[in-house]
């Protein structure tokens, strides 16, 4: 039996989200914890399995705040390494009237960069039934190197890999550098999920099914594309595909919905205890359609980690 369910790397750092304006009409940046990977573990964690993140921050407060956020949600921080020649990763957030958002990095460097090929605790990845990536990582090749020994250790392990990329244009050097990482890893995966704004960047296409074919040309055996408001389209390797309709939402903040989309499906995923390539289409949707329920219900509330959603929640919000 494996120690943990899902183990995720990447980056862990702090999202400054825009909060109100202070008396002297200055906007406020409220100290959220955030990073992709580590908010599809928490919405694990909080859906009751087992997780453990693989990352770095700065020996600082804001780094011991992130640590402690992890250890409370009840995410094992056996993997993370606290490093004083960094310091921890900030991201600040604006959000339009509509709940989607701008970013601005703090990251020349920041600490999530900065883990090295040799701190990767491949034991933890070899204890864990699925390693989850996303590719904020490729961006500077001290870290790149370390997740493709992640990813190799996980490969060689018969550990399921799931990849979910986000394109920040500013931490890039240029749009093509970005298609080159992102497509890199999708060699590796055997899970692809990537929001509907994004597959023009990662495959060359816009729509949805030669992108999701184009995907499992490179060897993934699930494909899933998150569309908003409309839902998620799924697509599997021998062709069967699918839409699968979201849930209707009051949206107060985007931030942290791809990711606790995906810790309801890789949740459905660990229940089900299945091979990949085992599941039949309706069962595939079912899980998407999981996924969907509890990404409505995030978007409801502000931050990413502090929104994510209880299983009560999700179960009465599939079932209105």
């Amino acid at each position: 039996m494996k120690k943990y369910d899902v183990v995720a790397l990447g980056e862990l750092l702090i999202d400054f989200t825009e909060n109100g304006k202070s008396n002297q009409g200055n906007p406020l940046f409220e100290a959220n914890p955030g990073g992709a990977p580590c908010n599809v573990l928490a919405m694990l964690t909080k859906l009751g399995h087992k997780t453990a993140f693989i990352g770095k921050v700065g020996e600082d407060f804001l780094g011991d705040f992130l640590k402690e956020t992890l250890d409370k949600s009840g995410v094992s921080t056996e993997g993370l390494i606290s490093d004083a020649d960094y310091f921890t990763t900030l991201a600040f957030v604006k959000l339009a009237d509509n709940g989607e958002r701008n970013f601005a990095f703090a990251r020349k460097p920041g600490a999530d960069i900065g883990l090295k090929a040799e701190e990767i605790r491949k034991d933890i990845i070899c204890q864990s039934r699925i390693l989850h990536v996303g590719s904020l990582s490729l961006t500077d090749e001290i870290s790149r190197n370390a997740e493709f020994i992640a990813l190799k250790a996980a490969k060689n392990n018969g550990t399921i890999i799931s990849y979910d990329p986000n394109y920040r244009a500013s931490l890039w050097d240029s749009q093509e550098e970005a298609c080159k990482w992102m497509r890199s890893i999708l060699e590796y995966a055997d899970i692809v999920k990537v929001s509907e704004e994004e597959i023009e960047l990662l495959t060359g296409y816009t729509d949805v099914r030669k992108a999701a074919e184009s995907i499992t040309e490179y060897g993934a055996k699930i494909v899933l594309i998150t569309l908003g408001e409309k839902g998620s389209f799924v697509y599997l390797q021998d062709q069967q595909e699918a839409y699968v309709s979201g849930y209707s939402s009051k949206v107060v903040d985007t931030t942290g919905a791809g990711d606790s989309f995906m810790g309801g499906f890789l949740y459905k995923i660990c229940e089900s205890g299945k091979h990949i390539e085992e599941y039949s289409l309706q069962e595939m949707i079912e899980c998407v359609r999981f996924g969907n329920a509890v990404a409505s219900l995030c978007v409801e509330r502000e931050g990413a980690i502090p929104a994510m959603p209880v299983m009560e929640e999700v179960i009465k919000r599939i079932n209105s």
